[in-house]
């Protein structure tokens, strides 16, 4: 349902109205009982979300920071490292060793 801003002519008073379409404008105060009108408002703000949008698109510039340092971080020392490498090599040496025993 969409929000209506109205104010009063004889009091000032704002107000925010939930209501349909459909329905008619409110034409009395529930204050004073004077004559209000319907106000146009800038409206919300819009934020998609889900698939197909970015949500990168909507980062804080604190979190980009963080991410760019991180990623030159780790560009500085893109080798790989050895504890991996070695570990895979043992196993796949230890493989081999146990197929050509059989």
């Amino acid at each position: 349902m969409p929000t209506y801003e109205y104010q009063c002519d004889d009091c000032g008073r704002s107000m925010e109205v939930f209501q349909r379409i459909s329905e008619r404008p409110k034409r009395k105060c529930p204050s004073c009982g004077g004559r209000i009108r319907r106000l146009i408002s800038g409206g919300a703000g819009l934020l998609f979300k889900g698939s197909g949008f970015y949500i990168t698109d909507y980062r804080s510039e604190s979190y980009k920071q963080a991410a760019k340092a991180e990623v030159s971080a780790s560009a500085a020392g893109s080798s790989p490292t050895p504890a991996k490498d070695g570990a895979a090599a043992s196993s796949s040496s230890s493989k081999e060793g146990g197929k050509g025993a059989n």
